[in-house]
């Protein structure tokens, strides 16, 4: 479902592999109808982590939030189980993509920002990366979508790791950023796990949200 925050007031072959890299980590339908805010954030939670956006998605959505004026931010969690069998990311690139294109048929003037975090960071590789049917991902988005998404924010990317964070997209690059923290095992060779657990205490929403809100 999507909820509104009001300001204060994520090779194709590749990518639809890459998910499986954060197996190593231990545990830790979208509707017909849809609201239209000025700004519409889509995000994929990482991996185990409760319905919804998830911490980070929260964590970053606050922050761009305070740096978008008066403009409504809404916030849609991707459906998907992220679990630990991680070829259901596609499922969340099929949800994500049901959601964006609603939104795109009936909110003219809304923004689309797409993030995720770990697993999450994989659903958006998916959906950006993949431009055409392939294992269990089965509602690409229609070419004319891209022009609607403003920004894509992903943190700790499994795809990251064998080079192909979503900053050398050919059709997303430019408005995309792609955060790793240091050591982060699931988007470097690294091996604090720690370091992949700390992104939004660490300031990276708020860094990933000034890049944001300067498309919007």
């Amino acid at each position: 479902m999507s909820t509104a925050f009001q300001p204060a007031r994520a090779g194709a072959a590749a990518v639809l592999s890459a998910a499986a890299i954060i197996s190593a980590l231990p545990s830790a339908a979208p509707a017909n109808a849809v609201a239209c805010n000025d700004i519409e954030v889509v995000f994929a939670r990482g991996t185990s982590e409760l319905p919804g956006i998830g911490r980070v998605g929260q964590a970053f959505v606050g922050d761009l939030a305070t740096r978008v004026g008066n403009r409504s931010v809404g916030a849609y969690g991707v459906n998907y189980p992220a679990s630990f069998d991680f070829l259901t990311a596609a499922d969340g690139a099929n949800d994500a993509s049901a959601h964006i294109q609603n939104v795109v048929n009936n909110c003219p003037n809304t923004k689309l920002v797409l993030g995720g975090y770990s697993q999450g960071a994989a659903v958006m590789d998916i959906l950006t990366s993949v431009p055409f049917p392939a294992i269990g991902f089965t509602n690409p988005l229609p070419p004319n979508v891209p022009d609607r998404i403003a920004a894509v924010a992903v943190f700790g990317n499994p795809t990251a790791r064998i080079g192909l964070p979503l900053t050398v997209s050919p059709v997303y690059g430019t408005k995309a950023i792609d955060l790793c923290n240091l050591g982060d095992p699931v988007c470097s060779d690294g091996n604090s796990v720690p370091a992949h657990r700390s992104y939004g205490p660490d300031g990276l929403t708020s860094q990933a949200a000034a890049f944001v809100a300067g498309l919007l």
